[in-house]
C-alpha cells in the first residue's frame, strides 16, 4: 500500500512536471515567428575560444546560418509573408565569420551581396572587403566590389579608380583597367551597374543570391531602354522627355518596361530614370530600404 502511494505521488509529480513543460512550450509555439531570429552571438573572442581548431567550421556555419535566414525570408515573400530581415544580426555573424575565417569567399560574396543593395550599409561592406584583401591578396574580386561600391553608391570616384586598378592587376583584365580610368570621370551609371551585376550573377551558385542580382539586373536593363529612348528624344527635340509616357507616345519607345520591383518608371527633372520601388521589393508596403532606414 505505501508503495502504491509513493508510485502515486511520483506520478503526480511527473504530470505536474509535464504541464510545467507543456503550457510555455504551446505558448511559444502558438507566438512563434514563421522565420525563427538569428539570435544573439557571442564575442569573437569566446568564438575563437570555444572553436579551437574548428574555426574555418564554425566560420562557414555562421555564413550558412545567415544564408538560409535570408532564403527563408525570400521564401516567404513569395507568399506575400513580409518578415523585416535582421540585417544587425546578419552583419554581426559575417563579421564574426571572416574573423574566424579571413579566407571564406562566401562570407565577403554574400555581404556584397546584402549589406550595400538592402542594408546601404556601403562604408561596412567596403571596411570588410578591405581587411579580407589582407588575406585573399590573389582576389581581385574584392577590390573589383569596393571598387563599384565607391563608384555606384559613394560616389568617390577616386577612390573607385584607385581598386579597379587594383583588380586590373591581380586579374590582368582589360576591362577592368579601362573602368579604372573611365570612373575618374563621372559617367553613366547604369551601363556600370548593368555589367557589374552580370559578373556577380555568373559567379554565383547561391540560389537566394542569384534571385537577387537577376531581379536587379532585369530593373536595370529596363532603365537603360528608357536612357536610349531619353537620349534619342533630346536629341531630335533638343529637350528633355517629360515622362515615359511622352517617351510611348512619341514612338522612341514601343512598349512601357516593367519593373520586376512592381513600381512605375519616371523621369526626373534633371533626366535620371528612377522608378516609384526604388529598386527594392515591397515591407508593409513601404520598400525594404525605407523599413531599414527605420531600424537604423
Amino acid at each position: 500500500m505505501e508503495g502504491l502511494k509513493r508510485h502515486s505521488a511520483l506520478l503526480a509529480c511527473l504530470a505536474l512536471f509535464y504541464l510545467a513543460l507543456l503550457f510555455p512550450f504551446v505558448r511559444y509555439m502558438k507566438n512563434r515567428p514563421v522565420v525563427e531570429r538569428l539570435g544573439s552571438l557571442p564575442t569573437v573572442e569566446t568564438l575563437k575560444f570555444i572553436s579551437a581548431d574548428q574555426k574555418l567550421f564554425i566560420g562557414s556555419s555562421l555564413v550558412m546560418k545567415v544564408i538560409i535566414y535570408f532564403g527563408g525570408l525570400a521564401e516567404l515573400e513569395k507568399n506575400r509573408i513580409i518578415i523585416p530581415p535582421d540585417y544587425a544580426a546578419m552583419s554581426r555573424m559575417l563579421h564574426a565569420a571572416v574573423k574566424l575565417d579571413p579566407y571564406n569567399i562566401d562570407a565577403y560574396y554574400f555581404s556584397q551581396a546584402f549589406l550595400t543593395w538592402d542594408a546601404h550599409q556601403f562604408k561596412v561592406a567596403n571596411n570588410l572587403l578591405i581587411e579580407g584583401m589582407k588575406y585573399r591578396t590573389w582576389d581581385w574580386s574584392l577590390p573589383f566590389y569596393v571598387g563599384f561600391n565607391s563608384y555606384y553608391f559613394l560616389k568617390d570616384y577616386d577612390l573607385a579608380a584607385q581598386y579597379y586598378r587594383k583588380a586590373a592587376e591581380l586579374s590582368g583584365s582589360e576591362l577592368h583597367a579601362s573602368l579604372a580610368g573611365r570612373f575618374m570621370q563621372e559617367a553613366g551609371r547604369t551601363d556600370h551597374a548593368i555589367a557589374y551585376l552580370e559578373l556577380m550573377l555568373k559567379g554565383t551558385i547561391n540560389p537566394v543570391v542569384k534571385r537577387t542580382f537577376q531581379l536587379r539586373l532585369t530593373a536595370f536593363r529596363a532603365v537603360a531602354q528608357i536612357e536610349r529612348a531619353r537620349d534619342a528624344f533630346k536629341l531630335q527635340h533638343n529637350r528633355l522627355p517629360t515622362s515615359v509616357n511622352e517617351l510611348l507616345a512619341t514612338g522612341f519607345l514601343s512598349t512601357m518596361p516593367i519593373d520586376p520591383y512592381g513600381g512605375a518608371f519616371f523621369i526626373e527633372p534633371d533626366g535620371r530614370v528612377n522608378t516609384t520601388s526604388r529598386f527594392a521589393e515591397k515591407l508593409d508596403g513601404k520598400t525594404i530600404q525605407e523599413g531599414a532606414e527605420r531600424k537604423r
